[in-house]
């Protein structure tokens, strides 16, 4: 495995796992590619976990039996289980998880074979659909969750972290779209999504704070937090409309 240029922990911790996949399963495979956080400033050893793709020459569930065992012990140094695909699962693809594809394109080093993500054309009438569909579902899945919560701090403080990763692959493919460089840090993805969009990121940072110092909001500061969640996405969802004009 060739260290490229990624952090010395990762290596550590991801080398092992391909190891065994390279000298067992090597003839399966077309390629193998390190995802998401691990290669950002954001990593943090003690709570990201290191994602991956590896990409079969063809799908084979033999492949998948072998590595199941392997969850385990190497969940525990903090590899995620990998992403399995194909050549042609990919390609054809392209148009369901333009996101999910965009983000891998824009965040993957290449540790194994060919890369395959590099050079992928992500249509932006697919991209801006997802986009606005995705931002509906969580809009959705905002009010469903307060009204659970039942005003309960410690869960509207989870809902709240719990949910902050998952926003940030749909702020880069509106930074996409808005013909914007995409930066690949939390703090720099917030604040270039602000400076183009115009809608303020401020409560998604106080939530990226609030993640590393664990304090403990009060439920008035937990009710604005959501006020704010609620209406900045509400905003992001009207942009990524207008997008059909």
């Amino acid at each position: 495995m060739s260290d490229f240029n990624l952090n010395p922990d990762i290596s550590a911790r991801y080398k092992p796992f391909l190891d065994i996949v390279l000298t067992h399963h090597q003839d399966k495979l077309h390629s193998v590619h390190v995802v998401g956080s691990a290669l950002t400033q954001d990593y943090d050893p003690k709570i990201s976990d290191i994602n991956s793709v590896v990409v079969l020459q063809k799908m084979d569930l033999k492949f998948l039996e072998v590595l199941a065992p392997l969850g385990k012990k190497y969940g525990k140094k903090g590899v995620a289980a990998p992403l399995i695909m194909t050549p042609t699962y990919i390609h054809k693809s392209l148009d369901v998880f333009p996101i999910e594809f965009l983000n891998i394109k824009l965040l993957h080093q290449t540790v194994f074979g060919e890369d395959i993500f590099q050079d992928l054309t992500i249509e932006n009438s697919n991209l801006r659909y997802q986009c606005e569909r995705e931002l509906k579902v969580k809009l959705i899945g905002l009010r469903q969750g307060y009204i659970s919560a039942a005003g309960d701090r410690n869960i509207l403080t989870r809902g709240f972290i719990d949910s902050i990763a998952g926003y940030m692959p749909l702020f880069k493919s509106i930074i996409f779209l808005l013909g914007k460089e995409v930066p690949q840090n939390n703090s720099e993805i917030l604040s270039g999504l602000e400076e183009i969009s115009g809608v303020p990121t401020h409560v998604f940072k106080w939530v990226l704070n609030h993640k590393k110092q664990k304090t403990k909001p009060s439920i008035d500061q937990l009710n604005t937090v959501f006020k704010d969640y609620y209406e900045a996405i509400e905003k992001l969802g009207e942009i990524a409309d207008a997008f059909k004009a």
